[in-house]
């Protein structure tokens, strides 16, 4: 069986003007038996095309806010650096990827940019919209549990890992206000944050408001979401 190959969505540091890309997202698809490739930053709808076509499965990575004007919201001066390249390529590529039934997984601001994408809106920043004494913005080091979230019962979270309530790393400032029509809620912090979602009848389009790719060599539920993600895309199903 041959090791499914998988589109990383790239991280892009303005002032630098660089691409870069942290170890844990490769790491953890390589570790189950997928082959990561980082994705140039494009807005080609030709290049995104075949993109789409040829790869087995899109992980949709962390990065700048996502921009309000994606889910219909002006900009508030408490949210922070965007980049509007990486909203309209990843918007295609989800839309296209939906389309094409294949499987994609979203770690934080990948949650955000399902939820925006289809329909749903966010908290432009949770101290002012959503404040709570939950910690959703940690210290290093990134690899430990700082709060709680409670799985949905009969969600593919619920499957996956098999556990009511887990420990989570927690590394963002923005999060889901209106979830999207097009999801559905998987997995809920303790001041009551959607963290978790799926699309329904699809094969695989899941994403977390934390952040596996830290996590993943010291917890088996991290390890597990990476297993069952690169199993969807067609690796090995022994996992």
């Amino acid at each position: 069986m041959k090791k499914p190959l998988i589109a990383i969505m790239p991280l892009y540091d303005s002032d630098k003007k660089s691409y870069w890309m942290l170890p844990g997202y490769m790491k953890g698809i390589e570790i189950s038996d997928g082959i990561p490739i980082m994705l140039p930053l494009t807005t080609d709808t030709d290049t995104l095309d075949r993109i789409s076509d040829k790869f087995d499965g899109f992980l949709f990575t962390g990065g700048q806010d996502v921009q309000p004007e994606l889910y219909r919201e002006e900009t508030l001066p408490c949210c922070g650096e965007i980049c509007e390249e990486r909203d309209t390529m990843e918007k295609y590529l989800l839309e296209r990827i939906i389309k094409l039934d294949k499987p994609a997984l979203g770690i934080c601001r990948g949650i955000q940019i399902f939820n925006a994408a289809l329909g749903g809106t966010l908290y432009q920043d949770l101290n002012e919209q959503h404040p709570s004494d939950t910690e959703h913005h940690m210290s290093a080091p990134y690899d430990r549990a700082v709060h709680s979230v409670r799985i949905c019962n009969g969600t593919p979270l619920s499957k996956i890992i098999n556990a009511d309530i887990i420990g989570v790393n927690s590394y963002h400032h923005q999060a889901i206000k209106e979830l999207s029509p097009k999801l559905k809620a998987m997995a809920i912090s303790e001041d009551g944050l959607i963290e978790g979602v799926y699309m329904p009848d699809k094969k695989f389009i899941l994403a977390l408001q934390w952040h596996p790719e830290f996590s993943f060599s010291s917890d088996t539920y991290s390890l597990k979401i990476f297993q069952n993600f690169i199993k969807a895309c067609g690796g090995r199903n022994d996992k």
